[in-house]
């Protein structure tokens, strides 16, 4: 069976809104987290033609590639490194406007220009992070953010 997502929105908030409730759908009835991961960021790519959207695993010390969308990124992400690691060690959403201006990021593609990071968080740790990346500087705003981390809030209640 083919799955889809029906997206009739104008707006930012509006596709969230719709997207939203979609994406639980299509997870709740699917055990395996790598396939869920998946068709999330595959729905998230093709809903806002971000640059790069995509999910990093603890696993360890470290935060390893997942289920992406986008060209080929940093296999591997220190605790504490870059916007991703940054997220994960506080515990804390980042939204970081124009990604020159962040110290110590770390640069998977030249052309991502702003990013954002949700901590998915299960049991009181960070299982995962949810990386979203722009070639555009200021692409993200508290929309995005409160948005996505409603996602993934749920994703770690529900499919870790």
């Amino acid at each position: 069976m083919a799955e889809s997502i029906l997206i009739e929105a104008n707006t930012k908030s509006e596709k969230y809104k719709q997207l939203i409730p979609q994406l639980q759908s299509l997870c709740i009835s699917e055990s395996n987290l790598i396939a869920n991961l998946a068709n999330v960021s595959a729905a998230l790519k093709s809903t806002f033609h971000f640059f790069w959207v995509g999910f990093y695993l603890v696993e360890n010390e470290s935060l390893v590639l997942g289920p992406f969308q986008g060209p080929i990124a940093c296999t591997r992400i220190a605790f504490g490194k870059g916007v991703c690691g940054t997220a994960w060690k506080n515990e804390k959403a980042i939204l970081v406007m124009n990604v020159d201006e962040f110290p110590g990021h770390i640069a998977c593609s030249s052309e991502s220009k702003s990013e954002i990071v949700i901590p998915i968080i299960k049991n009181n740790a960070v299982v995962a992070v949810l990386d979203v990346d722009s070639d555009e500087i200021g692409h993200f705003d508290q929309d995005d953010m409160n948005y996505l981390t409603e996602l993934c809030t749920w994703l770690g209640q529900s499919c870790f």
